[in-house]
């Protein structure tokens, strides 16, 4: 039996009693928003999911972890191969990934939650936080949308600029492309989001578009609203979000990983089995470099479906495609990709890549459902795997989502 949906639209305005509408924001364990699953309805998931999880992963060299989950209940969940190949150690339900971009929707809320709290304005601009930052027409709502037009840091970090022009294609018609010109790197050893503020500062460099003129999805945003959430807090990004984030919410496995943490480094793979070294970049958060596990990212689930870090409201504005201005069926809210196909419900999601880390986020809203894959060992049929999530809405997944 199909369980029945529970909208979105019902979730975020159905009925004006809820805790997080009276008295602020509730708590996780005040509120309860799901429909039960029973367990002949988790076993009918769990048999669909079988046959396609061991020929899209299992076949293809996965090594991870999955979780498929229904209304918060998990129907599915699988953890294959080893975290560390050098100790043999094997990938359990704790066994932490580097879950790369998914970081940035953990950011974007973060923000919002404290806007929530009265202590910013997405409005904001940014030179309003940040000492010195050069661009004064950047705000914050440009930074989550990656409307900035500020260049890339994983690119002018390690001895690269970019800047867009214009050719003519073969039939003649005028197209824009991207140059990339090598310049000196203006810092060696590892390099942190200050070095990456510092550098914006002193140097100056050209926008890649004006400001709210188009999307360019740029690292650089969230590396500068980790800034942010630490100007306005007073903490390190890694000690709020342990503190703010991942505790309250039982995400007891979760970390931010920087400088501190180098010297308990776990590589991660490529398709070969050849490790990933530590490199000058990964010691920036904001964009990426949570830790976290299946499990703590389903916790994450939860509390955004049952308004328990952000109102519903915040929530629901997050989800609004902001980057219009080409057609087509991918766009890009706050902290959260987004894939728009009419009639079909929206797709709400985010993937990740860094070394050999890659991983899936995609939450179905209107069904409650919600796949999470993550991999240490380089593999893109993980990003393909997320289309299993057809056994929750009983129709092909031909949906093509940015990695």
């Amino acid at each position: 039996m199909i369980i029945p949906v529970l909208s979105f639209l019902i979730m975020a305005c159905g009925g004006s009693n809820k805790p997080n509408e009276q008295k602020g924001r509730a708590s996780f364990s005040q509120i309860n928003y799901f429909s039960p699953v029973t367990n002949n309805e988790k076993e009918y998931y769990s048999n669909l999911i079988e046959p396609l999880y061991q020929k899209q992963l299992v076949a293809t060299g996965f090594n991870g972890a999955i979780i498929m989950a229904k209304n918060g209940e998990i129907v599915f969940e699988d953890y294959r191969g080893l975290i560390n190949f050098k100790t043999k150690e094997p990938i359990t339900a704790s066994s932490t990934f580097h879950i790369a971009s998914i970081s940035k929707t953990f950011t974007a809320m973060t923000i919002l939650r404290l806007m929530e709290d009265g202590r910013l304005d997405i409005n904001d601009a940014v030179f309003k936080y940040l000492k010195g930052f050069p661009y004064e027409t950047i705000t914050i709502k440009n930074l989550m949308s990656h409307r900035s037009g500020l260049p890339k840091y994983d690119h002018f970090m390690a001895g690269t600029r970019s800047y867009t022009t214009k050719k003519k294609n073969k039939k003649g018609k005028w197209v824009k492309y991207t140059v990339y010109v090598k310049d000196p790197i203006s810092k060696t050893g590892m390099s942190s989001n200050d070095d990456v503020l510092r550098y914006l500062v002193e140097l100056k460099p050209a926008l890649e578009a004006t400001p709210n003129r188009r999307y360019s999805y740029c690292n650089t945003n969230y590396a500068l609203l980790a800034l942010i959430i630490e100007k306005i807090t007073g903490q390190t990004y890694p000690q709020y979000m342990k503190d703010s984030v991942f505790s309250p919410l039982g995400m007891k496995d979760s970390y931010v990983f920087s400088l501190k943490d180098t010297a308990n480094y776990i590589p991660s793979y490529n398709y070969n089995k050849a490790p990933f070294p530590l490199e000058k970049l990964d010691c920036v958060y904001g964009d990426k470099n949570i830790y976290s596990t299946v499990r703590d990212l389903l916790q994450w689930d939860r509390a955004l479906y049952q308004g328990a870090f952000v109102n519903q409201s915040s929530l629901a504005m997050s989800y609004e495609p902001l980057s219009n201005e080409t057609k087509g069926t991918k766009n890009y809210g706050l902290g959260w990709h987004l894939y728009i196909k009419p009639p079909d419900p929206t797709i709400v999601y985010h993937n990740g890549w860094w070394h050999g880390n890659n991983a899936v986020f995609k939450r179905l809203i209107n069904d409650t459902a919600t796949v999470i894959i993550l991999g240490n060992k380089f593999n893109r049929n993980i990003w393909a795997a997320g289309k299993m999530s057809a056994v929750f809405t009983g129709r092909a997944d031909t949906a093509t989502l940015d990695q």
